[in-house]
C-alpha cells in the first residue's frame, strides 16, 4: 500500500473520518464520485487540489478496510 500515508484522520476535522492529506475531502466523498462513474479526469478537474495519487491512495484505503477473515460460525 503506497499511498495510504496520503490518508488522514484527525478528530478534530470531519468527524473524525478519513480525509485526503489533511483538507476537508473524506475518504467517501471520492469513493461516492467513483461509484456514481466519475472518471479520475473528472475528479481532479472539479477538484484542482487533488492529485492522481490522492484517488489511488482512496482506493488504496477502501480495499484495506476489507481486507479481514470472514470466519464462520457454527
Amino acid at each position: 500500500m503506497k499511498y495510504l500515508n496520503r490518508i488522514t484522520v484527525n478528530p478534530l476535522q470531519c468527524g473524525g473520518r478519513p480525509c485526503i492529506r489533511g483538507m476537508r475531502i473524506r475518504v467517501k466523498d471520492v469513493l461516492d464520485l467513483l461509484a456514481a462513474g466519475a472518471l479520475r479526469t473528472e475528479i481532479l478537474e472539479d477538484y484542482p487540489y487533488l492529485e492522481d495519487e490522492d484517488i489511488t491512495a482512496v482506493l488504496e484505503y477502501a480495499a484495506s478496510q476489507f481486507d479481514h477473515p470472514v470466519l464462520k460460525v457454527a
